[in-house]
């Protein structure tokens, strides 16, 4: 058989590319001589530049930039040349979850989720736009930030002018939300210069979501209770975020940009906490992160003449169900008539759910409650183990 490994990073425990080796050692336990191949995935949140780096060969290229809180953490950005990229052109790939990551609040954050700043995500992308590349790849997705990218502009705004930003945008770039909803045109007054310099560069943002910015299905109200957020906070946070979003469309308005307030309601707008819509303000396209790094790996290929694929990720729930990576890759085998099981940490869908998106079996690492303490102790081993016991009934 050949069967390739194609899974996202298990948030917390192992990368995708640990993931993948994982999963290839348990089933080769099982069958030594299978053709087992390793392709390490992401849907553009954490784990994205590990992903393309399994993939491409290029230049890791290390830089400091600052985390919510900002404290100085270490990031770097993959320089890949034009006959390894698959746009053939140079290009650069980042990945924001350096600088704004959910692993960055060490349950200690000394500001409030209201106050944390996406401004390291504006310094990763100012050290990959020093590069010079012609394109560039932004990873975005799960945040523990919620500021609507503010932080990011303000800081790409300062560092382009060749000054010392004024007080009106370090306000902005470290004040997280409250001081992005409070913000004006002064603040903001670079961005039709900040466009055109960017107007040069295919600027692409590959992100884990479609969320818009604001509403029922916005970062505040999607992540806001998982980042701590209840009643009149989450509420506040709302406004305050619907706020922003108006000082940005305004911000738009002024540069003259074509139909600005449509970035409001954009697919992947709220993804990374509202980053998405920053970057999209900066002329960025969308496309789906799982997908991206789909065709730097090369799936479809690899999927074309296999007899199986073999997805995972830390927990399969009804987010893996929108655009992440399991969904990514059932799609891509079903286009090739290949079947896809998935073998997760935990297991949270249901059979119709498996079937609606084209998966044919879910096995969990952790079937009870009282097995995740052993998982997490030994994420690798726990999880090659449960897919030697998937090979036991998929092999043929």
């Amino acid at each position: 058989m050949r069967v390739v490994m194609a899974p996202d990073s298990f948030r917390g425990t192992l990368s995708a590319p640990e993931a993948a080796t994982a999963l290839a050692a348990g089933w080769r336990r099982h069958a030594p001589d299978d053709e087992v191949v390793e392709l390490p995935m992401s849907d553009g949140g954490p784990g994205f530049l590990d992903a393309v780096r399994a993939a491409l060969p290029g230049e890791l290229v290390p830089c400091t930039v600052g985390d919510p809180d900002g404290r100085d953490v270490p990031g770097a950005v993959l320089l890949v040349g034009p006959a390894d990229d698959p746009a053939g052109v140079l290009t650069v790939y980042v990945d924001t979850s350096q600088a704004v990551g959910e692993h960055l609040d060490r349950g200690n954050a000394s500001r409030a989720v209201a106050s944390r700043t996406s401004r390291g995500a504006g310094q990763l992308l100012a050290a990959a736009l020093a590069l010079r590349p012609e394109r560039l790849v932004v990873g975005v997705g799960r945040a523990g930030v919620l500021d609507g990218g503010a932080g990011a502009i303000a800081a790409l705004l300062g560092e382009g002018t060749g000054d010392a930003p004024g007080d009106d945008v370090r306000a902005v770039a470290d004040g997280g939300l409250v001081a992005a909803a409070a913000a004006d045109g002064a603040a903001l007054a670079g961005l039709r210069d900040l466009r055109d310099r960017l107007a040069g560069v295919h600027l692409v943002v590959a992100t884990d979501t479609d969320a818009p910015l604001v509403g029922r299905h916005g970062p505040v109200r999607g992540a806001g209770p998982a980042l701590g957020l209840r009643g009149d906070d989450l509420r506040s946070a709302e406004a305050a975020m619907t706020a922003w979003a108006t000082v940005l469309v305004d911000a738009l308005t002024a540069a003259g940009a074509a139909d600005p307030g449509r970035l409001v309601a954009l697919p992947g707008a709220g993804a990374g906490g509202g980053l998405g819509a920053a970057l999209l303000a900066l002329g960025a396209e969308r496309e789906p992160g799982a997908s991206v790094v789909a065709e730097v790996a090369r799936l479809p290929e690899a999927v074309a003449d296999a007899d199986l694929v073999v997805t995972g990720e830390g927990a399969f729930d009804w987010d893996s169900l929108r655009g992440r990576v399991v969904g990514a890759v059932a799609d891509v085998a079903g286009r090739h008539g290949v079947p896809v099981v998935v073998v997760a940490g935990q297991v949270l869908v249901g059979r119709r759910e498996l079937a609606a998106v084209g998966v044919e079996s879910a096995y969990p690492v952790a079937a009870e409650p009282r097995h995740v303490p052993a998982a997490m102790a030994d994420p690798a081993g726990t999880l090659a183990a449960r897919t030697e016991r998937v090979a036991r009934t998929w092999h043929r």
